[in-house]
């Protein structure tokens, strides 16, 4: 019998410690033959109202609270695939898409916490404009919608598969440097739409190549990208690296966007206290005074 390996991070909280025997050749074979299973189809088939943008910042807003409340990584991982996939099956107005969102992380907290996200503090994130009976309400609809299939597979959880099967450390790479740049663009992809179609092997190998060519794995080791990308196919058993070499473009382009928006923010902002300028038409960029995310648009959180 398998003991429970466990840690206590707070006082009253207790989370299991990484258990290298699940890095096992047949646990990634297992991984790679389910992971289809979740992955969300196109959104926007039966949607009327529901817009990228709409999407991207309720998303936003779910990312905001799960780093406040300081929820496992994979917590608004999973809640944003919930969302997703509840939006191909149901089609909903767009003053009820914050409504979902805290639906999907009541749910995915209830799963993946030790201590899970309260009805109350959901409602408090939303300024109070959604009951607790509402938001209890959705969370038995989304379960309904995903027929309670709700165990899927993210990104994050192949990255201890890959980085262990590449063994930076022999090059004086840090693997938990890797690993930490990995989830933090695999967390900003899981709100932009573009990407919710990716098979979640496919874009953890795509974040991790990101991840290394940031780190300067051609420049500074002077490391081969097409040898990486070969070996990354090789480990999640697909013939071809095509559509990684699409993804990672893809991911460039958006931490590129994220810059620029986030540097002409900062200067709208430099320029507002400098002269008291009055903000571009359409452009709010203090999102926090919106009662609900779809109130808000053009905003880069």
């Amino acid at each position: 019998m398998m003991d429970l390996h466990c840690c206590e991070t707070t006082e009253n909280e207790i989370r299991a410690f990484a258990d290298d025997t699940l890095l096992q050749d047949r646990v990634l074979k297992n991984m790679l033959q389910t992971e289809y299973r979740c992955v969300p189809s196109n959104v926007f088939i039966i949607q009327r109202e529901i817009t990228e943008s709409m999407i991207e910042i309720v998303g936003g807003w779910m990312m905001e609270v799960c780093e406040e409340q300081t929820c496992q990584d994979d917590v608004f991982l999973l809640s944003m695939n919930y969302l997703y996939r509840f939006l191909t099956t149901t089609n909903i107005k767009k003053n009820q898409l914050q409504l979902l969102g805290a639906a999907c992380m009541l749910v995915a907290s209830k799963l993946r916490e030790p201590k899970p996200l309260s009805a109350e503090m959901l409602v408090f994130y939303t300024d109070h404009s959604i009951t607790t009976n509402m938001l209890t309400s959705w969370e038995r609809l989304v379960l309904s919608k995903l027929k309670w299939d709700i165990i899927a597979i993210m990104p994050v959880d192949f990255l201890p598969h890959l980085l262990i099967r590449l063994d930076l450390e022999r090059l004086g790479i840090k693997t938990e440097m890797v690993k930490k740049h990995a989830k933090i663009l695999i967390t900003l992809c899981a709100k932009e739409c573009r990407f919710t179609n990716c098979y979640p092997s496919l874009l953890a190998c795509a974040s991790v190549v990101s991840a290394l060519c940031g780190l300067g794995w051609v420049n500074k080791y002077h490391q081969s990208q097409e040898a990486l990308f070969k070996t990354l196919a090789d480990i999640i058993e697909v013939p071809e690296t095509d559509f990684m070499q699409e993804l990672v473009q893809n991911i460039d382009q958006m931490i590129k966007q994220n810059f620029e928006n986030v540097k002409d923010n900062k200067v709208c902002d430099e320029v507002t206290r400098s002269e008291q300028c009055t903000p571009p038409p359409g452009k709010i960029r203090d999102y926090k005074t919106a009662t609900t995310p779809t109130d808000v648009h053009d905003v880069c959180f």
